[in-house]
């Protein structure tokens, strides 16, 4: 992809600068360069010119440079600045606008990352002022773009499709076709392929003007109510203007301003609790979200004094959050772990600061000056119409309380009496960030009211190696603290105040697993057979190469899963083919030369790429993604076939294609991967093979029809779960519905082990691998490869160890018509 212009702003004032890239940012998320020269520091006004040269070098990544600039001595130093560059092609590659700074900073932002060069971006930022003055009724002002803004009615070029087709859709946003639906509108014109899209106000009757062009679109003053009609020209006409008209049916994806409905019951479906993550837990309860932080009533002392409290605590906090957000990487993948860079902005945020430290200047304490500011914006959110910007307030009182504990020296989680023992915590649910925060030495287990064993929280509480059970019901949070609970996490056995002999089973069992985990690490790097002599591999997911360093140091014998999102993710292009290559070699040598099973990209929809823009869909885990996505753009497919090619000719590999519901999707991957080997020219590496990932149902069902064209199957029981069950992991008021150990998924696991028969390997890559019971059916259904997370793998092979094909197979057989996953984990632990 080619690069993108940049973007510098020039301000007086660095808090108006920050504000306004980050409303930018909101409209044109991605990795587009926009670099901030304001201020002489944080709390001086002023510009200084050697700052706008250093911004402006920093800011061009070969497409050129825009700067906007505030006040007039602004561009006095902008254009001192292009003196001070010292480069005789600066006057070409870099353009002062004259727009106003923060509508032209928004529009530019937008017009820039659809690809626009860097004349169109300065004079679509020229015209960002067209919309205000349309909507307060002023004459257009035509240096601001207030009049018609002319385009071409059909693609350039010789033999153009002049035909144009129209519709109408009338605004459904409650204000209208404001800077957020107007940017939607802009991206998704932009990323038209064979059409030219316009749009006019039919209710005021102005004239039409370019869809891609944002500051055209907000100068419409489509207003609620308003009709807007959609003419398009091109050979693909008919096709924009279904996405148009289909866009603007979703309100451009922005957030109804009705209340949000109320938060769904804890509830769990009736079958009791649910083992979530292995483990004995024996301890006093405790309620898992502790108070927030009292402030200490005190004046304070010198500000500088203050300031460096405050100045310390921040970085501390950021530490302990990049470290959760290093563990939800590790497990979850980096798009999942978005949660966790949103909150370390929110530490950087120039309005919490400035208000916490304007509090310090007038006499309060750093804790006291860090909660007043940070509960007056996040009551400011609370106050919003829009449901989506309300709930960042719990973002922002979540940060202020991680804050406030390292002020004040309070623990994160109220986990245990001081000198006291290790606390069973309670709470209706965990969010994944608070899952990563646990201190495994301080919490001796968790119990959940609601949740799902597939949700990312509980991902994560396995990772760390917490027990825990999930869907316990209302009821535990009623539980005095201080009562002893006792659970087990591979049973999803819970007891409350047990008598004196449950209790001691409870601890007879904790030795005996202590023991056994013991002997699992002694014998992690030993191959895995059953007591009857059937070999099981043993492989771990991972995400990166310093995964793959952790899964062979845990013994596994390959890696069942290569996530490769890693490499595509956070980045303003994709990697090419040599750094694939090398990233690949990389997490190869890290285990010692053993099969890693590369899983071509899957991201789209819900994980998209900034530098592959996408239209947005009502339901992205039904939608383009994977094989899908690759199918539409196969240079990218290709490049990472090449890569891992040349990978194979060099030690063992397994290529597997993800999202795969037709065999037409998988004929053509296979067609791609046959175009690279021709293309890396030294025939079909001896130990490359070909596999899919099932996760949709379908496939599933007819997997025979795939037989003949795959090594293995994969099967991702996280999402197999979900879209069998019509049940998102990541939803609360569905998300105990989505277990792996439904009869329903169990037959389509079944299914696929029955069409594979010995002429392809079974795998699987899900959370199911690390579960005993689940592994236990999983292997007596015909499983003979579990992957999971690195440190689950010395026990997962142990497990396997125990096992007796001859007994598991007629138990996963009584699993297949059992009524619901209870009746399942009754079967499968029948002997536990």
């Amino acid at each position: 992809m080619s690069a993108l212009v940049g973007l510098v702003v020039v301000s007086h004032s660095r808090a108006l600068a920050d504000a306004a890239v980050a409303l930018a940012r909101e409209m044109a998320p991605g990795e587009l360069a926009i670099e901030v020269a304001a201020g002489l520091d944080e709390a001086t006004f002023g510009t200084d010119a050697v700052a706008i040269a250093a911004a402006i070098g920093a800011a061009d990544s070969g497409a050129g440079v825009v700067v906007l600039m505030d006040l007039g001595s602004a561009v006095l130093s902008a254009e001192l600045a292009l003196d001070l560059l010292d480069d005789p092609a600066a006057g070409e590659r870099v353009l002062l606008c004259p727009a106003p700074l923060v509508e032209g900073l928004v529009v530019a932002a937008v017009t820039a990352a659809g690809g626009a060069d860097r004349a169109e971006v300065a004079a679509e930022a020229a015209r960002a002022l067209g919309g205000k003055q349309a909507q307060l009724g002023a004459p257009p002002d035509a240096a601001a773009g207030g009049g018609p803004v002319d385009g071409p009615r059909a693609p350039a070029g010789s033999g153009a499709d002049t035909t144009e087709f129209t519709a109408e859709f009338t605004v459904a946003n409650a204000h209208g076709l404001h800077a957020r639906p107007a940017a939607r509108l802009a991206a998704l014109a932009r990323g038209l392929d064979g059409a030219e899209v316009r749009v006019r106000n039919v209710t005021t009757g102005s004239d039409p003007v370019p869809a891609a062009s944002l500051a055209a679109l907000t100068a419409l003053g489509a207003l609620a109510g308003h009709r807007v009609e959609v003419s398009a020209t091109g050979p693909r006409a008919a096709a924009a203007i279904d996405a148009v008209l289909t866009l603007a049916a979703r309100r451009f994806d922005e957030p109804d301003a009705a209340p949000a409905p109320p938060a769904p019951s804890p509830a769990p479906s009736g079958d009791g609790p649910l083992a979530a993550s292995p483990g004995i837990g024996i301890g006093p309860k405790r309620a898992a979200d502790p108070q927030a932080p009292v402030v200490p009533d005190e004046p304070g002392g010198d500000p500088a004094t203050e300031r460096a409290r405050l100045d310390a605590a921040l970085p501390a906090v950021a530490a302990e959050i990049r470290a959760g957000r290093d563990a939800a990487a590790r497990e979850l993948g980096p798009a999942e772990a978005a949660i966790f860079d949103a909150h370390l902005l929110l530490l950087d945020d120039p309005g919490l600061l400035a208000g916490a430290r304007a509090g310090i200047d007038g006499g309060a304490s750093a804790p006291r000056a860090w909660a007043d500011a940070t509960d007056r914006s996040a009551t400011a959110l609370e106050a919003l119409p829009d449901p989506y910007l309300a709930a960042r307030a719990a973002d922002v009182r979540a940060v202020a309380a991680q804050v406030l504990r390292a002020l004040v020296g309070s623990p994160a989680v109220a986990a245990a009496d001081e000198g006291g023992p290790a606390a069973v915590l309670v709470a209706a649910d965990l969010t994944p960030a608070q899952a990563a925060a646990l201190d495994p030495e301080r919490v001796a287990g968790v119990v959940l009211a609601a949740g799902s064993p597939t949700a990312h929280s509980a991902i994560l509480l396995r990772a760390r190696g917490v027990p825990a059970v999930v869907g316990a019901g209302a009821a535990v949070l009623d539980v005095p603290d201080g009562t002893v609970l006792a659970l087990d996490g591979e049973t999803g056995e819970l007891a409350v105040d047990p008598q004196a002999a449950a209790l001691a089973g409870f601890r007879d069992r904790a030795a005996a697993r202590a023991e056994r985990e013991a002997q699992a690490r002694r014998h992690a790097a030993d191959p895995a057979a059953t007591r009857d002599g059937t070999t099981v591999l043993v492989g771990a997911n991972v995400g990166s190469p310093a995964d793959a360093a952790a899964a062979a140091a845990a013994g596994a014998d390959l890696a069942g899963l290569v996530r490769t999102e890693f490499l595509f993710l956070g980045r303003a292009a994709a990697p090419d083919v040599d750094e694939q290559q090398a990233a690949y070699t990389e997490i190869a040598e890290a285990l010692g030369g053993r099969r890693i099973t590369v899983r071509t990209l899957d991201v789209g929809g819900d994980k998209p790429l900034p530098y592959l823009p996408l239209p947005a869909e009502a339901n992205p885990f039904l939608g383009l993604r994977g094989i899908r996505l690759a199918a539409g753009h196969p240079g990218l497919l290709a490049d990472q076939l090449l890569a891992a090619v040349r990978v194979a000719h060099e030690t063992p590999v397994s290529l597997m294609f993800p999202m795969v519901a037709a065999l037409d999707e998988l004929v053509t991957a296979r067609r791609a991967l046959d175009a690279a080997i021709a293309a890396e020219g030294r025939g079909t590496p001896p130990g490359l093979q070909v596999g899919i990932m099932v996760e949709v149902p379908a496939a599933a069902l007819k997997a025979a029809a795939f037989v003949p064209h795959v090594d293995f199957f994969s099967i991702g029981t996280n999402d197999l779960t979900q879209y069998a069950l019509a049940a998102e992991r990541g939803n609360p008021a569905v998300a105990a519905l989505a277990d792996p150990l439904d009869p329903g998924v169990l037959r389509l696991v079944d299914a696929v082990c029955r069409a594979a028969g010995e002429r392809a390997l079974v795998a699987v890559c899900g959370e199911a691998a690390a579960d005993p019971v689940a592994a236990e059916l999983l292997v007596g259904l015909g499983v003979r490869e579990l992957s999971t997370a690195p440190p689950a793998v010395p026990g997962t092979k142990q497990g396997v160890r125990e096992l007796d094909v001859a007994l598991a197979a007629p138990r996963a057989a009584a699993a297949l018509t059992a009524d619901g996953p209870a009746a399942v984990r009754a079967v499968a632990g029948s002997d536990r």
